[in-house]
């Protein structure tokens, strides 16, 4: 009995927290987008088949991806995960198309209607969508399609993103010889008696540990005693958000935010990202909407999936919190840069939450006021390939929430740094436009970058010395 109990896997704290932020216009929904130009596949193209196959085959490097949740009767309990014995392929991949002309407008549309919609959390949780149609792209080529894998963040940790790709993908545009996957049995689920038997049983060795049905009334008792009047100043971001989702993306080059971390003092490109990304909602929220708040700098919640930052919060490995200042206070876009690196050290790192880890920024007294979550998500270092296509693109769209109504996925791929806001239609009815403000506000801190480098080098060709005219160079025999 005890080695059938210990066998069961259940719901960790990071989960449980994700799985009770749902609600029924908001869901911790993440989708994965990738990109793909099949030119360099053989033959030029990749059949739908030839993708299920390859999911069939590297399915086993995913065991999460056979799971379901199975609930504990009454609530009483965290969920499980257990294995799905009428686990369905073909259920969880569909293959879709673009309408004509199959541009960008329409696939931001289409992939924010499928990131929107709620995932049978009774089968496991993850869609996967081939998207073909892709014929009117920027720097893509006609025929190109996308991967859309939407799941839920209480089965997927963001900082395992980057290895799902990997598990997927190949490092080579030959694909891998395809090799029988191992064979796969269900295990039989535990009983509803089991399940009730496993909570007793917690509860006797752990009786300080807070019940389930007690840490599901946390969240509730929160919003009833703080809301969102503490946030400080309050934007439409901080309002009651919608069930429709709408997503943009824009991408810059690495060496062009490494220029423009390079014009302040200790700048990063994580800080060069932050400061364009305060740049953005400056001018959305002022020359838009007139809505920008007539003093106090907005702030971010930014996500790290692990290393130095969480070292710092005692958690080395673990995702880790931090508040950054935006700086949509300051005009100059390099002295906003500035404003971003000096406030760094203003606030603490906050470790992963285990009740509000999907959502940190639920707004109690002495918690400090943001605006938007911007997450630094791990993408391959190295070229990816899917059936000999290469991966041109990557990025996610993100869950967002009441009174965190924005979030701004980053990712870093060969040699590109793409941004991809995410919101609601009623918080931003004009996602291009607010991209458009994403562009200018990284246009404007790169100029200035320039600038300053120019007039650097002019200040240093002043202050050399010259030869005087009409004197003779004279050399040693």
């Amino acid at each position: 009995m005890k080695h059938e109990l210990d066998a069961l896997q259940q719901l960790d704290d990071r989960a449980a927290g994700h799985l009770l932020a749902d609600s029924t216009h908001a869901n911790a929904n993440v989708s994965l987008i990738q990109i793909h130009d099949q030119r360099s596949a053989p033959g030029g193209v990749v059949r739908f088949k030839s993708i299920l196959v390859q999911l069939q085959n590297r399915l086993h490097l995913w065991p999460m991806f056979r799971k379901r949740l199975q609930r504990v009767p009454l609530g009483l309990d965290r969920p499980y995960w257990v294995d799905d014995d009428m686990f369905d392929l073909e259920y969880h991949v569909r293959h879709i198309a673009l309408p004509k002309p199959g541009d960008w407008r329409q696939f931001c549309i289409q992939a924010s209607r499928l990131h929107a919609r709620a995932l049978d959390m009774d089968r496991p949780p993850w869609e996967l969508y081939v998207i073909e149609g892709l014929d009117s792209f920027l720097d893509l080529p006609e025929g190109s399609f996308a991967l859309l894998l939407k799941t839920h963040l209480a089965a997927l940790d963001l900082s395992a993103l980057a290895s799902l790709t990997e598990a997927l993908c190949d490092r080579q545009a030959e694909p891998s010889p395809l090799t029988p996957p191992p064979s796969w049995f269900a295990d039989s689920a535990p009983s509803p008696l089991t399940l009730l038997q496993r909570s007793m049983w917690r509860s006797a060795l752990s009786p300080w540990q807070m019940p389930w049905a007690v840490e599901r009334m946390v969240p509730m008792a929160k919003a009833l005693t703080a809301g969102f009047s503490e946030v400080h100043p309050m934007t439409r971001f901080n309002s009651v958000v919608s069930p429709h989702r709408v997503f943009e993306t824009r991408r810059f080059t690495v060496e062009e935010f490494e220029a423009i971390a390079a014009s302040v003092h200790g700048a990063t490109i994580e800080d060069a990202v932050i400061a364009v990304c305060g740049g953005a909602l400056r001018q959305y929220l002022e020359q838009d909407l007139e809505e920008l708040p007539a003093s106090g700098s907005l702030n971010a919640m930014v996500w790290h999936a692990g290393a130095a930052d969480a070292a710092q919060a005692g958690e080395t490995g673990k995702p880790t919190w931090r508040p950054r200042v935006l700086g949509t206070d300051v005009a100059d876009p390099l002295d906003r840069l500035a404003t971003v690196v000096g406030s760094q050290a203003q606030y603490p790192v906050v470790a992963q939450q285990a009740v509000r880890p999907a959502f940190p920024a639920g707004q109690v007294k002495g918690e400090v006021s943001a605006h938007c979550i911007i997450r630094f998500i791990p993408a391959p270092a190295q070229t990816q390939y899917l059936c000999g296509a290469h991966m041109a693109y990557t990025s996610a769209i993100l869950p967002i929430r009441d009174g965190t109504g924005l979030s701004f996925a980053v990712t870093q791929y060969e040699g590109r740094v793409v941004i991809s806001p995410t919101s609601c239609r009623e918080i931003i009815p004009d996602p291009e436009r607010f991209a458009q403000c994403l562009r200018d506000s990284f246009q404007a801190s790169l100029a200035q970058a320039h600038n300053q480098v120019k007039k650097a080098a002019l200040a240093v060709s002043r202050a050399t010395p010259k030869p005087k005219a009409g004197a003779v160079k004279t050399t040693k025999p």
